[in-house]
């Protein structure tokens, strides 16, 4: 039935059309958009106007009912009044008979053999229930291997991203299942023996489209930092490049880089080069400046607090002396400017007092209670005169 209305379908697929190439609209519109010119491509393949049980009716006897907006309609509002059918049997009997030229009697059949299945339908509920109870439950995950082994098909088997992207979203998931298309995607691209873009792109992709997609990358990203001391460094690298790209995109929310806490004690080897290589692909693709405009962002600095710390002038000197030797001290300006202009009430807090500021208050101790014993006396001198001269 779409392919019929051709006029119509092709004046909004070039209106569509239109609107991708102003360029105006953000990247998850412009996918859905993509997505249905690819659509149409394959002459709605998987989109049927009516669906196969729901066309009862014959070609032949089917009507078009043309309206327009702009004409008026009647509502019959008569109809929304209840009244009482004198000929109420009569028309039940008309009723009947039409349904039965119309359908058979098939339905006569049906209604006399309602009564003696009652007992059957009991006896199967039965036997069902039983089945119910002797279920066997598949504990050797064999459907989740042949959707991995799908997923995996499908990635290495198509040409472009845009393919991958359009055949993956067609694989029928179930409920939470969603977090195995990441897991393989990004499985696939740690096994690579360089880093393919192709996979940034498709990941992209599928965090543009669905943001349930962002949400288990964003899971993917803190499981993969925790255990990033068992990768090899091969594949150490290729998920930094791959994250740099989703973080470089803004498909991957910035404030990821919050489970990262750069200090000495909490980094090791492995996750200091996971580290570099993250921020020389960030550095690489947006730019320094842009990067630096991007980390100094009023509203992300609770995010960007682990990476850049100010809590401690060791970890803050950390920091500077990390992103110097890899060559990107020009993001540490504001911590260098933080380090200089530190607070000097918190290295005084930090120092013990000097032996001659505990000689002074020893001696203004002394004095001050001098002062009083003093004054004592004085009072106590003045009582006794008063009695002598009583």
């Amino acid at each position: 039935m779409l392919l019929t209305l051709t006029e119509q379908i092709v004046s909004m697929f070039e209106r569509f059309r239109g609107i991708l190439h102003e360029g105006e609209i953000d990247k998850r519109v412009q996918f859905l958009i993509e997505g249905l010119f690819a659509i149409r491509k394959a002459k709605f393949q998987g989109f049927p106007a009516i669906r196969p049980e729901l066309d009862l009716v014959e070609q032949e006897d089917q009507f078009t009912h043309d309206m327009s907006l702009e004409t008026e309609l009647d509502p019959e509002t008569n109809l929304n009044v209840f009244r009482v059918n004198p000929n109420f049997a009569e028309d039940e009997k008309a009723y009947e008979n039409l349904k039965k030229s119309i359908l058979g009697e098939d339905d006569e059949d049906e209604e006399g053999s309602d009564d003696a299945s009652d007992g059957e339908d009991e006896e199967e509920s039965d036997d069902e229930e039983d089945e119910e109870q002797m279920e066997i439950r598949d504990k050797t995950e064999t459907n989740l291997i042949n959707l991995r082994r799908t997923i995996y098909l499908t990635i290495m088997s198509s040409v472009d991203f845009e393919e991958a992207g359009h055949k993956l979203l067609k694989i029928k998931l179930e409920p939470g299942q969603e977090m195995e298309l990441n897991i393989m995607l990004l499985e696939c691209c740690s096994q690579e023996r360089t880093y393919l873009r192709y996979y940034g792109l498709l990941g992209q992709r599928f965090c543009m489209i669905n943001k349930v997609f962002q949400e288990n990358f964003e899971k993917c990203f803190v499981q993969q930092y925790s255990m990033i001391h068992r990768l090899e460094t091969n594949k150490l690298r290729n998920v930094a490049k791959f994250f740099a790209h989703l973080l470089g995109t803004d498909a991957l929310p910035w404030h990821v880089l919050a489970y990262i806490r750069l200090t000495e004690e909490d980094t090791t080897s492995s996750s200091r080069i996971f580290i570099k290589i993250l921020f020389q692909e960030l550095s690489e693709h947006l730019g320094i400046r842009l990067l630096n405009e991007r980390l100094n962002d009023p509203n992300m600095q609770e995010s960007f607090e682990s990476v850049f710390p100010r809590d401690h002038p060791k970890n803050t000197r950390f920091s500077i002396n990390f992103f110097t030797s890899i060559g990107l001290g020009g993001i540490t300006e504001s911590l260098r400017e933080y380090l200089k202009n530190m607070p000097r009430m918190i290295m005084q807090q930090q120092k013990p007092p000097s032996p001659s500021e505990s000689e002074s208050s020893g001696e203004s101790s002394d004095s001050g209670s001098s002062s009083q014993s003093e004054s004592s006396s004085d009072e106590s001198e003045k009582k006794r005169r008063k009695r002598r001269k009583k």
